[in-house]
């Protein structure tokens, strides 16, 4: 059984899961579906034509309406990882898989 060290002050779930090296992993998964749920926000033009499926490893998969539009958001990556990563002004997403 592990020890327990009684703290002056109590701790926020918030500050914990923020601060503990325990949660590390939990907080990488919010970040990846942070991305997810706010692809739509950040370009709410391509809400018909794409849409966020998931992220793993930094890359964002993207499930697109058809070869035109994946070959259009191909030729437009950059600019799309970009403006996600200023939008949430950290670098979450290195590339995008089209799927």
């Amino acid at each position: 059984m592990g020890m327990f060290i009684m703290r002056k002050q109590a701790l926020s779930i918030g500050d914990i899961i923020e601060k503990e090296e325990n949660f590390e992993t939990f907080r990488n998964k919010v970040k990846e579906f942070d991305v997810v749920f706010q692809f739509g926000l950040v370009f709410p033009e391509l809400k018909q034509i794409a849409q966020a499926v998931k992220v793993v490893k930094k890359i964002l998969y993207l499930k697109v309406e058809n070869s035109v539009w994946r070959s259009e958001l191909r030729l437009r990556q950059k600019s799309i990882v970009d403006r996600i990563n200023s939008s949430i002004k950290e670098e979450r997403i290195k590339s995008i898989k089209f799927i």
